[in-house]
């Protein structure tokens, strides 16, 4: 009787030899690790777009139009919350009252460099920053662009869809089942459908603020 000899080079046989090396566990580890990895980026590229349609101004006041800027703090930069109470007295006001004398011509010049476009008013004990109201023509330009915010949002989330799907597909080499990388697929898309609906709703809410008169 011959004895048959299969060489290492047989591709089937690399395939069979690798799978059976490769911890079921392991491959379902990464399998949970794509989809936390999608995730992470689809609540990141939410969270993004929620901050910086806060910071668009819509000709309501709030407290949050202040995040952005920054003072110097004794060689510090810091935020205005962070050497100052700041108030939303009434729709169109914000009230800043500096903890320290100091801060005053800093919080002024910070504010006045800022993009923010409005002339902060000092009587000595409080920083009063007036919104002025919206014409029609700026409030469709400020709608039109949260909308391209909020596109740039669901394009970040599509990427991360493409990105752990493809990546899915790839396990298959490595002892993945196709039935399980379509549930895993599956899993990936409620994902994405989820962070396009809350996209949405955010968008939903800063058009309404905007075109609020």
């Amino acid at each position: 009787m011959s004895n048959i000899m299969i060489g290492f080079d047989d591709e089937y046989t690399k395939k069979v030899m690798f799978i059976c090396r490769t911890p079921k566990k392991d491959i379902e580890m990464e399998v949970k690790e794509y989809l936390q990895n999608a995730e992470d980026s689809m609540q990141l590229a939410t969270e993004y777009l929620d901050d910086t349609l806060s910071h668009i101004r819509a000709g309501k006041a709030s407290g949050r139009l202040l995040d952005g800027i920054r003072v110097d703090y004794y060689g510090t930069q810091s935020p205005i919350s962070n050497v100052a109470n700041v108030s939303v007295p009434d729709a169109r006001t914000i009230a800043i009252t500096p903890w320290e004398k100091s801060m005053f011509k800093e919080i002024e010049k910070a504010i006045i460099n800022s993009e923010l476009g409005i002339t902060p008013e000092n009587n000595g004990e409080v920083i009063r920053l007036s919104i002025p109201p919206l014409t029609e023509e700026r409030r469709r330009q400020l709608v039109k662009q949260s909308k391209s915010e909020a596109e740039n949002a669901k394009v970040s989330v599509r990427n991360a869809r493409r990105e752990a799907i493809e990546g899915l597909k790839k396990e298959i080499k490595n002892g993945l089942s196709e039935d399980s990388e379509k549930d895993a697929e599956n899993e990936v898309q409620k994902l994405h459908d989820k962070y396009m609906k809350k996209i949405d709703a955010i968008f939903a809410d800063k058009e309404k603020e905007i075109l609020t008169v």
